[in-house]
């Protein structure tokens, strides 16, 4: 066994010499260090400088149960894909050259109430098929993740080949499959930036 001295404090000139202090047996040290007579130390963030927080009130919980139910997230995806789909209803409609042509009279040049009711139109339906895509996605993608007990990359491949074969079987199994396929790499790679 090693056995290691503890070195002695340096004494005061011309004073009595301290007595050696007593050897530590090095496993001894590692029990306390490392081993079975280890004490747990309780991690407070306010003795490392951090912020001390205090405990949460019951509303607080409440409130962030409320927000981790999948009914929120897919209400919130179902906002935030409305959002973005009129948006990009809205512009796509704002680039094409279509807009308000009338097929009755090709030369006649629409007027900025009738490009506007046009835009308005494809905008509205392109939020309504983004919101639906996106509830889809966000509810299922919260289903699986409840299911597995694990948050990783293959819950939204999961859920990415579930809405996007449900949404392709309405074309046929062929599409469906080319959808789930689709949403599933989409959905993967987006996981990989996003993380």
């Amino acid at each position: 066994r090693l056995v290691m001295a503890a070195a002695p404090p340096p004494s005061a000139p011309g004073g009595p010499e301290p007595p050696p202090a007593p050897p530590l047996q090095y496993s001894m040290l590692l029990q306390h260090l490392v081993g079975e007579q280890r004490r747990p130390r309780a991690w407070d963030p306010a003795a490392l400088g951090g912020i001390p927080s205090p405990p949460k009130s019951e509303e607080q919980k409440m409130v962030e149960r409320a927000m981790e139910s999948c009914a929120f997230k897919a209400a919130l995806a179902c906002v935030g894909g409305f959002v973005l789909g009129g948006a990009f209803g809205v512009f796509t409609a704002g680039i094409d050259t279509n807009v308000g042509f009338d097929p009755k009279d090709p030369y006649r040049t629409p007027t900025a109430k009738e490009v506007l009711k046009d835009m308005g139109q494809r905008g509205i339906s392109y939020a309504k098929n983004f919101a639906i895509v996106g509830a889809m996605f966000s509810c299922t993608e919260c289903v699986v993740e409840s299911y597995r007990g694990k948050s990783d990359w293959k819950n939204s491949v999961i859920s990415g080949c579930i809405t996007g074969g449900a949404i392709g079987f309405r074309a046929g199994l062929k599409a469906g499959v080319i959808g789930c396929g689709g949403f599933a790499a989409f959905s993967a790679a987006i996981d990989y930036y996003l993380r």
